[in-house]
C-alpha cells in the first residue's frame, strides 16, 4: 500500500520528514481539519501534498497570489505532479482548459485564489467534484484578530457547510493565541487540531539598530553582506527607488520593487531575483509573499514593520535553506509615530485599533530589549527559550544604567508643557534650545527649561524610546504624536520609583560581523574540490532554469546540491539517494548533473 513516506521517497526525493511534519500529516490522513503554525522552511506545503496525493479526490489549495501558486505549480509539475491553477493572470482558454482537467480526473490538486473560489458558480461546479480536502495557505490572514486579515479571506468560513465531508487543513508560519484561536472557529467551528510546531529560527541572527542616517546605516549593513541575495525592506515607494538606486552606485545588483510599478516589470523583477544569485530586491511589503528562494541570506528593514507578526513573517523569507542568514532593523522614534498614526488612520473600530496599538506596543518592547530578542520574540507567541547567542544583545550583553535625572528632565518638560507636545520641542525645551516655538509658547520660563542641556539630543531620543517601550510614556496619535506621561511615568517623576535602561549609544554603530563569520563556517563545511564542483553543479542549475524559464530552486535548491557535491554520485541509483532527488526530478534534471560530476571527477 502507497503510503506519505513512500510518496516522501518516491516523489519528492526525501528519505525522511522534517520534524513536525509527520504528525501533520496523520491528521489529515485520519481525517481530521488541521491548524497547522510552522515557521518558515519547515515544509509546510509537504504536509498538505503528500495526503493530496494519497486522497481520491481533488484538494483544492488556496492561496492569495498568482505568484505563490506559480511557484508551488512549477515545483509540484517538476516532480511529475499532475496539478491545476486558475487564475487571472492566465488567458480564459488556459483557465478552462485546467477546470477540465481536474474534472476528467487528472490533476491531484486545484490552486485557487479565495475570490476565484467563492463565487457562487465555482462553488456550485466544487459540489460535483466533491473534493478531499481543502488546504488554506497563509490562514492567518482568515482572522480579524490578525494584522493582515483579508475580507475575502473571512468567506472560507463557509466551506465547512458547503462541504462538511471534505478535510479542511489550514497553514501559517505566524499566528499569535487569539488569531489561532479565531482561525480554527472560522474554519471548522474549533471541531480540529491546532498544531503549533514553533517559531523558533535559530539559523537567523536578530539585531536592531537605532536610526542615526538610514542610507549611512543601510550602506555600511549591505558592505557585510555583499554579493548575497536578500530583501532590503522600504516603507515608501519613493525610498525603495532612492535605496536600490544608491545601492547600485555601491557596486551591488539591486532592484526596486513596489506597487505602483508595470505588473510586467514586477514580474521580470521578481524573476531575476528568484534565477540570478547576489539579487538585492529593496521593496515595499507587497514584495515577499509569494517569494519561495530558499537561499536568501538577509532581510533588512529600513523602518519598523507594523507589528512582531509582520516582522516574524518578514524576516522569515531569510534562510529557508536553513543555512545562517542575518536580519537587522533600524528604527527610530518617527517610525513609532508614523505606525501610530497608520493605526489611528485605517478606519477600523475602536477595539481594532486598541489591538494593533498593542501589537506595536508588543514590536517596540522588542526593539528595546536588553535580554535575548529571540527570547522576547517567542515570548510573545507563547514559547519559552534559552539564550540564543545569535542576537546582538546576547553577544554584546547591554550596560544597564540608572537614568532617572535624564528621565526626570524629560517627564517634567512633558509635564511643565501641558503634555502637547511631539519628541522634539520637548528635547528642545529641555536642552534649553533658543527656538521661535519655544519663544511662540513661553516654554523658555517653565521650570524645566534648560535642565538637561548639558545631555546630548541623541541620548534624549533613546531614552524616550525606551521609556515608550517600557510604558513611561505613552503617545497621543490624535493629538499628533505628543508625549503623555503614564502611570509608571508619574511615579518616576516624583521620586517613588527609579528608571534603568539600556546604555544609550550616541555614536553611530558599527554593522556586525556575525554574517561573514557564518558565511565562512558554511564554505568550510566542503572541501575546495567539492567546492569547485559545487559551483560547476550551480552553473548547470542556471543554464536549466534558464532554458525553462523556472526559478533556479524549482531544479534542485542548494541543499540538494550541497549533498550532491558531497556524494559525487557516478550512477542513476547513487543520484537518487541524494536527499531531494525524486524519480521524475532525475529523468527531467539527472542525467545533465551526474554528466557535470563525471567530468569533474
Amino acid at each position: 500500500m502507497t503510503t506519505p513516506r513512500s510518496i516522501l521517497k518516491t516523489v519528492f526525493g526525501f528519505d525522511a520528514f522534517r520534524p513536525g511534519q509527520e504528525g501533520v500529516i496523520d491528521q489529515i490522513m485520519s481525517p481530521q481539519h488541521v491548524l497547522a503554525v510552522m515557521p518558515t522552511g519547515a515544509g509546510k506545503s509537504l504536509c498538505y501534498q503528500v495526503p493530496a496525493l494519497l486522497f481520491d479526490s481533488v484538494t483544492v489549495v488556496v492561496s492569495p497570489l498568482v505568484a505563490l501558486m506559480d511557484n508551488q505549480v512549477a515545483g509540484l509539475r517538476a516532480n511529475g505532479i499532475d496539478v491545476a491553477c486558475i487564475h487571472s493572470g492566465q488567458s480564459r482558454e488556459t483557465n478552462v482548459a485546467e477546470w477540465r482537467r481536474v474534472a476528467a480526473g487528472e490533476a491531484k490538486l486545484l490552486y485557487l485564489s479565495p475570490e476565484r473560489l467563492m463565487t457562487p458558480r465555482m462553488m456550485a461546479a466544487m459540489k460535483s467534484l466533491a473534493p478531499a480536502m481543502f488546504v488554506v495557505d497563509e490562514a492567518h490572514c482568515v482572522s480579524k484578530w490578525g494584522p493582515a486579515f483579508r475580507p475575502e479571506y473571512a468567506q472560507l468560513s463557509q466551506l465547512k457547510t458547503h462541504f462538511p465531508e471534505a478535510v479542511i487543513a489550514a497553514f501559517t508560519a505566524t499566528a499569535d493565541g487569539a488569531t489561532r484561536d479565531d482561525i480554527a472557529h472560522a474554519l471548522f467551528e474549533g471541531r480540529g487540531q491546532i498544531i503549533v510546531h514553533g517559531f523558533d529560527r535559530p539559523n537567523l541572527s536578530l539585531t536592531v539598530t537605532p536610526k542615526t542616517d538610514r542610507k549611512l546605516q543601510l550602506a555600511k549593513f549591505m558592505e557585510t553582506v555583499r554579493g548575497q541575495s536578500g530583501i532590503v525592506y522600504a516603507l515608501s515607494r519613493k525610498n525603495t527607488e532612492e535605496f536600490a538606486a544608491h545601492l547600485v552606485a555601491s557596486g551591488h545588483k539591486a532592484l526596486p520593487y513596489h506597487a505602483g510599478l508595470d505588473p510586467q516589470l514586477r514580474f521580470d523583477t521578481q524573476e531575476r531575483f528568484m534565477a540570478e544569485e547576489g539579487m538585492v530586491i529593496v521593496a515595499t511589503i507587497a514584495f515577499g509573499m509569494g517569494i519561495d528562494k530558499p537561499d536568501i541570506r538577509f532581510v533588512y528593514h529600513t523602518n519598523l514593520p507594523g507589528s512582531l507578526e509582520a516582522y516574524y513573517q518578514e524576516i522569515g523569507r531569510a534562510g529557508r535553506d536553513g543555512a545562517p542568514a542575518v536580519t537587522a532593523l533600524c528604527y527610530g522614534l518617527d517610525d513609532v509615530r508614523m505606525r501610530r498614526q497608520f493605526i489611528m488612520d485605517d478606519g477600523a473600530h475602536g477595539d481594532h485599533q486598541i489591538r494593533e496599538l498593542r501589537r506595536l506596543d508588543a514590536l517596540l518592547s522588542y526593539c528595546e530589549a536588553s535580554t535575548c530578542r529571540r527570547q522576547v520574540m517567542l515570548a510573545y507567541f507563547g514559547e519559552e527559550a534559552q539564550p540564543c547567542e545569535n542576537c546582538d544583545n546576547c553577544e554584546n550583553p547591554p550596560d544597564m544604567i540608572d537614568a532617572t535625572g535624564p528621565l526626570q528632565h524629560v517627564l517634567t518638560t512633558i509635564d511643565d508643557t501641558g503634555a502637547r507636545f511631539g519628541q522634539a520641542h520637548i528635547i528642545a525645551v529641555a536642552r534649553g534650545a533658543d527656538t521661535e516655538r519655544v519663544r511662540q509658547f513661553g516654554h523658555q520660563d517653565t521650570a524645566g527649561y534648560g535642565k538637561a542641556k548639558a545631555i546630548g539630543s541623541p541620548y534624549l531620543q533613546g531614552l524616550i524610546r525606551q521609556a515608550l517601550a517600557s510604558g513611561h510614556i505613552n503617545m497621543d496619535i490624535e493629538r499628533f504624536g505628543a508625549l503623555t506621561i503614564t502611570e509608571t511615568g508619574r511615579a518616576v517623576l516624583e521620586g517613588r520609583q527609579t528608571f534603568k535602561c539600556k546604555a544609550i549609544a550616541t555614536t553611530k554603530a558599527k554593522p556586525s560581523s556575525d554574517y561573514k563569520r557564518a558565511k565562512a563556517e558554511a564554505q568550510n563545511a566542503l572541501s575546495d574540490r567539492d567546492q569547485a564542483l559545487l559551483s560547476q553543479l550551480k552553473a548547470k542549475r542556471m543554464d536549466i532554469a534558464r532554458n525553462i524559464e523556472k526559478p533556479a530552486y524549482i531544479v534542485f535548491s542548494d541543499a540538494t546540491l550541497i549533498d550532491m557535491a558531497k556524494r559525487r554520485p557516478d550512477n542513476p541509483d547513487a543520484m537518487l539517494d541524494v536527499s531531494g532527488v525524486g524519480a521524475v526530478k532525475f529523468e527531467k534534471f539527472g542525467p545533465a548533473f551526474l554528466d557535470v560530476i563525471r567530468r569533474a571527477s
